[in-house]
């Protein structure tokens, strides 16, 4: 049996097919990386929304001290956060009104 030699053309076509697939399987390499860096951006992201929510809570208990502080220093009442100023809410003395 004789060999049979492909034509130029043939050839070609051959080369063109297998560097279409050397580009896509390259392609599908730039996918999964780019995937992955999204995937850690995403934890990154996470990471910092726990941390944010734990300083928030935080926060909130800080401001819970400052209000009882506040309230045992200076009685219930209302601040102008602009102008610093505080306004005793009013107190009905009981005693004084089952009394009389």
């Amino acid at each position: 049996m004789a060999d049979t030699k492909f034509t130029e053309e043939e050839l070609k076509s051959l080369s063109d097919l297998q560097s279409s697939y050397q580009q896509k399987q390259l392609q599908f390499g730039q996918l999964k990386v780019q995937k992955l860096l999204l995937q850690q951006q995403q934890e990154a992201i996470e990471q910092s929304e726990a941390q944010l929510e734990v300083d928030y809570v935080g926060i909130q208990e800080n401001e819970r001290n400052i209000v009882k502080e506040l309230n045992e220093k200076y009685g219930p009442g209302n601040l102008d956060p602009a102008t610093g100023v505080f306004t005793p809410s009013e107190t009905k003395d009981t005693d004084s009104e089952s009394k009389a």
